[in-house]
C-alpha cells in the first residue's frame, strides 16, 4: 500500500519520503504511536516506539560492527539505559551468542564508578539485543578530536579513572580486549567510564594472517592480540598506553593504509617518542607511556594497579587547574518528553523548515542559484576564501577551490558559527568584479566580509614537496584585518588533505571565543564521514560546483554522475544532482535525485534531515 501525499494527493511508494510529484516531506506509512510495540523491527528503530514491549526509544546513540545502539526508557524500571540492538549476521551465530552470555556472567559483576554496567542478552522475536547502563556525554574519541590534544593534566585524569576501572574488571577475572577511545565514555561530571566489558572476546574476526582470530581495533590492538593469541590483562594495559598517547599527542604512534599495514606495525615497528610530538609531556609520563606500549609483554606493567601508581605520582606534580576534563552541559535546559505520535512531527513542519532556513542552519549547503544571506545572530560569521596555489603546478589549482569549499562544510557543522556558503561568496565576488583574482587587497576583503556580514575572514594557501602537502591559513577580524591566528598543517599524500581541514577546522573554532562546553558539545564529524574519502570524485565534485555557478546544469550533473561511479555513497553529489535538476526545473527528476541523497546521508542529525527537507521544499514553494 503506497502513501498518498498530504499536499498534492499524489501517490508514493512505501519507502518514499518525498512525494515523486511536489517533493512535499510525507508521512511515515502508519501512524505509529509510543503505545505500540513493534513486531519485527527495522534496522533502525524510530524515535517514540516501543520495543519488546518495555523500551521506549528516545533517541540513537550510534552504530558499530555490531548494530545500533539506543538510549531507551525502561518503563519496567523507569530508568533510562542504553539498548545495542545486534546486526541479523551476528546474531544469528548461535556460538557468539553463547560466549556473549558467558562473558556476560563475569562482566555484570564488575561495579565500579569508572566502569559502564552491562545488563542482558534479550531476544525479541528473532531479534537479539544487549542492554546496559546510559552514561549521558561524549566518548572519548570525539573530545580527542575536538581539542586536537588533551593537556597534560587531563589526559592523566582519564587515564588513571581508566586505570582504576582496568583494576577492578582485572581483579574479577574480565579483560575487555577491545580498549579504544570509543569505547570510553566522558560523563557530565568530566568522568571516564569504561563501556563494552564482555563483547569484544564474543565477535570472530578474520585473523590478519587468515587462519588467526583477531580480537580488537588495529589502531589499539596489542602485539599478541595481532598473532591472534589467548589475550590477557597486559593487552588491555597495551591498548590504554596507545589511547594515553594519542591523548596528549593528538594521533597514534601507528598509521596506515589498511588495518593489516597497521597491526603489522604494532608488532615490528618502534613508535616514536611522544615527548618528540609535544615537548610538554613530562618525562614521567613519557616513560609511564613508552612502558605501557613495550611490544615484549615481560617489560610492560604487569597489572592496572601498578600503572595506576605510576599515574598517582604524575598526577602529583600536575597543577590542579589542568587537571579538570569539562563538563559537558545538555543541548536543552529541560528534560524532553518523547510522548507524542509521529505523525505531529510533519504537522508543523512547513514552519520549522523554514526556520532553519532563514536562520541558515545548512549543513550540507547546495548550489543555488537564489542567494541567502547569513542572519545577524549573534554568532562568529566566517568567510572563507579561495586559497593561493603555491605549488608552481597547474594540476593543483582544483584544491584553491577545493581546500575552501571542504573548509566551509567541516566548519558548518558548528551550531555557533554562521558560514557564508561558497555560491554566496562567488555571487559576492562577481558583484565586485573579482570573479577573476587569484588574490585580494585589504579592502577587497573587506568589502567582501561587508556584503556577507561577515565578522572574520579565512585565507591561506598550500604547497606540495614530493608528496607531503602543507596547507596554512589566516584567521583575520573583517573589521580591522588583525590576523588572530596563523597556522600551518602538514600532511602525505592526496587523503592528508581531508585530516587537514579537520585539523584547520579545530583550530579556527578554537580561537573563535567558544566556549570548552560549547566545544565539547559541538557537532564535529570527520570531513570524509560528510563527503567522500575519494580524491578523485572531490575533483569531479568541485568542476561540478564550478559549472554550477555558471547555470551550466547538464555539465554539472555529468560530472556529479562521474563522481558517483568513483564512489556511489557520495552523499553531496546525489545532493548536486538534485539541486541542477531543480534550477532546471526538472522537478519530478530531482525529488528522485534528493531521495537517493538522503538514503546514503546515515550521518545526519535531525537538523541536517530538516534542512534538506526544508531546502527543497522551500525553493520548489518559490
Amino acid at each position: 500500500m503506497g502513501i498518498k501525499c498530504p499536499k498534492c494527493h499524489s501517490d508514493n511508494t512505501d519507502t518514499a519520503r518525498f512525494c515523486s510529484n511536489c517533493a512535499t516531506p510525507l508521512p511515515s506509512s502508519k501512524e505509529i504511536s509510543v503505545t505500540e510495540t513493534l513486531e519485527t523491527p527495522a534496522e533502525e528503530l524510530t524515535r517514540g516506539t516501543t520495543f519488546a514491549g518495555r523500551y521506549e526509544i528516545i533517541e540513537e546513540l550510534g552504530k558499530g560492527g555490531m548494530g545500533r545502539v539506543y538510549r531507551v526508557a525502561d518503563k519496567k524500571l523507569k530508568e533510562e539505559i542504553a539498548l545495542k540492538l545486534l546486526k541479523p549476521e551476528i546474531a544469528s551465530d548461535k556460538k557468539a551468542l553463547e560466549r556473549f552470555n558467558n562473558e556476560l556472567k563475569f562482566a555484570r559483576k564488575i561495579v565500579h564508578k569508572n566502569v559502564g554496567r552491562m545488563f542482558d542478552l534479550n531476544e525479541e522475536k528473532g531479534t537479539h539485543y544487549i542492554t546496559m547502563e546510559y552514561v549521558p556525554g561524549q566518548d572519548l574519541r570525539g573530545l580527542i578530536r575536538q581539542t586536537g590534544q588533551l593537556t597534560v593534566g587531563k589526559a592523566t585524569l582519564i587515564a588513571k579513572q581508566v586505570s582504576e576501572g582496568l583494576t577492578e574488571a582485572h581483579r574479577l577475572g574480565v579483560v575487555h580486549r577491545d580498549l579504544k577511545p570509543s569505547n570510553i565514555m566522558i560523563d557530565k561530571e568530566g568522568n571516564a567510564r569504561i563501556m563494552d566489558f564482555g563483547i569484544a572476546r564474543s565477535l570472530k574476526t578474520k585473523g590478519i594472517t587468515g587462519s588467526g582470530v583477531m580480537i580488537g581495533t588495529p589502531e589499539y590492538i596489542s602485539p599478541e592480540q595481532v598473532d591472534g593469541k589467548e589475550t590477557d590483562q597486559l593487552s588491555d594495559i597495551y591498548s590504554l598506553g596507545i589511547i594515553l598517547y594519542e591523548m596528549v599527542t593528538g594521533r597514534i604512534p601507528f598509521e596506515g593504509d589498511t588495518p593489516l599495514s597497521i597491526a603489522v606495525k604494532h608488532k615490528s615497528e618502534t613508535p616514536r617518542s611522544p615527548k618528540d610530538l609535544n615537548a610538554q609531556i613530562p618525562d614521567d609520563l613519557n616513560h609511564v607511556i613508552l612502558k605501557c606500549i613495550e611490544k615484549d609483554r615481560t617489560k610492560r606493567y604487569q597489572s592496572a594497579e601498578q600503572l595506576l601508581v605510576d599515574l598517582i605520582d604524575v598526577e602529583k606534580n600536575v597543577p590542579s587547574t589542568d587537571r579538570v576534563v569539562p563538563k559537558r552541559k545538555p543541548l536543552t535546559s529541560k528534560e524532553i518528553t518523547v510522548t507524542f505520535r509521529l505523525k505531529k512531527l510533519f504537522i508543523p513542519a512547513t514552519v520549522i523548515l523554514i526556520a532553519v532556513i532563514l536562520t541558515g542552519l545548512f549543513l550540507w549547503h547546495p548550489w543555488s542559484t537564489r542567494e541567502v544571506v547569513p542572519v545577524l545572530n549573534g554568532k562568529p560569521s566566517i568567510v572563507v576564501i579561495y586559497f593561493r596555489n603555491n605549488t608552481g603546478d597547474a594540476n593543483l589549482d582544483n584544491l584553491r577551490i577545493g581546500l575552501s569549499e571542504m573548509l566551509i562544510t567541516d566548519l558548518s557543522q558548528s551550531q555557533h558559527l554562521t558560514v557564508l556558503s561558497s555560491d554566496r561568496f562567488y555571487n559576492i565576488l562577481k558583484e565586485l568584479n573579482l570573479e577573476d583574482a587569484t588574490s585580494f587587497t585589504s579592502e577587497e576583503l573587506k568589502s567582501v566580509a561587508a556584503r556577507g556580514r561577515a565578522t572574520h575572514i579565512v585565507q591561506g594557501s598550500y604547497i606540495k614537496l614530493g608528496d607531503t602537502y602543507r596547507v596554512d591559513i589566516d584567521l583575520k577580524e573583517a573589521s580591522t584585518m588583525r590576523s588572530i591566528s596563523k597556522e600551518k598543517l602538514d600532511g602525505k599524500g592526496d587523503e592528508s588533505i581531508y585530516s587537514i581541514v579537520d585539523g584547520l577546522t579545530r583550530i579556527i573554532k578554537s580561537h573563535l571565543d567558544l566556549s570548552p562546553e560549547q566545544m565539547a558539545g559541538d557537532i564535529d564529524r570527520d570531513l570524509q564521514e560528510i563527503t567522500t574519502s575519494s580524491p578523485e570524485a572531490l575533483d569531479l565534485y568541485i568542476d561540478a560546483i564550478k559549472h554550477h555557478w555558471k547555470a551550466e546544469w547538464e555539465q554539472a550533473i555529468q560530472l556529479q554522475k562521474k563522481a558517483l561511479e568513483i564512489d556511489p555513497d557520495f552523499a553531496l553529489a546525489y545532493r548536486g544532482i538534485a539541486a541542477a535538476l531543480r534550477n532546471a526545473n526538472r522537478y519530478d527528476e530531482a525529488a528522485e535525485w534528493l531521495q537517493k541523497a538522503f538514503d546514503r546521508s546515515e550521518n545526519f542529525t535531525e537538523k541536517d534531515r530538516y534542512a534538506i527537507q526544508g531546502y527543497y521544499y522551500f525553493q520548489k514553494e518559490k
